[in-house]
């Protein structure tokens, strides 16, 4: 894994029950279109509105790659329409990070 995809979301504090379930969906999703889940972390203690994720990836073209089947799969679809139908997610941020190296 040469780079990791930080996401970090601004959830509807009163969906998180809804938000842990759809986050829940994207640990099987993600690797089936090529995406290593290092986890989705929910609100436990101070804020209740932030939740984040973290995805590795091989390169920049490995997470192009892996958006455009995300985009195309049927379960990556349905999740994407009930965070829409739901309104979970108020705000989305992507930060793309490497590794420290010795």
């Amino acid at each position: 894994m040469s780079i990791v995809c930080h996401i970090r979301y601004e959830i509807d504090p009163f969906k998180r029950a809804a938000f842990e379930a759809y986050a829940r969906q994207w640990l099987t999703i993600i690797p089936a279109c090529g995406g290593d889940v290092l986890g989705y972390f929910m609100p436990h203690e101070g804020t209740n509105n932030i939740a984040h994720a973290m995805i590795g990836f091989e390169s920049l073209a490995a997470y192009e790659a892996y958006r455009a089947r995300l985009k195309s799969d049927a379960a990556g679809k349905a999740n994407f329409e009930f965070a829409e139908q739901e309104r979970l997610i108020l705000r989305e941020e992507r930060t793309f990070l490497r590794p420290v190296q010795k």
